[in-house]
């Protein structure tokens, strides 16, 4: 019989993402970080490629994103729901980490497994704030997706892509339950 890890299976069981807007300061420091990214990118890589990297940004990088939303919301002519929903991150944000897919070219290591690694790193990293004691939360939204923005304001290169941006700070309250998967809906048993 394996060792069991029951204070890691009961955080799992019981982990719980905090809405970004609930999160307010103080935020980790560099040095709290350090540890929640080491945990991050023992994430699983097939083939050692390590295809994502990730760029910090604090509460002015933040607040110049929130702007650059708002001109990219107008050039590509959205309504005044889509951008606040687009901006509300950035204009809200205090601490944000954003995973960024950098994949690799390799003959081995089809590119979906790279994309697949770039969301373990955003899930990792996720689990790891919540486990050091932050509030955490993972968005995307309309602006990771828009070629302008994450080249204009994020500094990617044109075969990079935004998987995640993750929001790290103190919660204000900690959220309600919320209804989770029935696992005998979701799992089907095939043992011969």
């Amino acid at each position: 019989m394996p060792d069991r890890n029951d204070a890691a299976l009961e955080f799992l069981l019981s982990r719980r993402s905090r809405p970004a807007k609930t999160l307010t300061t103080p935020i980790p420091t560099q040095a709290d970080l350090a540890p929640i990214f080491e945990a991050a990118l023992r994430t699983p890589d097939h083939g050692k490629l390590e295809p994502w990297r990730l760029i910090v940004l604090g509460r002015e990088a933040l607040k110049g994103l929130g702007t650059l939303a708002g001109e990219r919301a107008a050039a590509l002519g959205l309504d005044e729901v889509q951008t606040e929903k687009g901006r509300n991150q950035f204009d809200t944000g205090n601490l944000a980490v954003v995973v960024v897919e950098s994949p690799v070219d390799s003959p081995k290591v089809p590119a979906i497994e790279q994309t697949y690694s770039a969301g373990a790193v955003c899930l990792s990293l996720l689990n790891a704030a919540l486990a050091a004691g932050w509030g955490a939360n993972w968005l995307t939204g309309w602006p990771a997706h828009d070629r302008a923005f994450v080249e204009t304001g994020l500094g990617l290169a044109s075969h990079e892509s935004v998987v995640g941006i993750v929001h790290i700070g103190t919660e204000k309250f900690a959220p309600p339950e919320r209804p989770r998967p029935n696992v005998e809906e979701k799992v089907t048993w095939r043992l011969a």
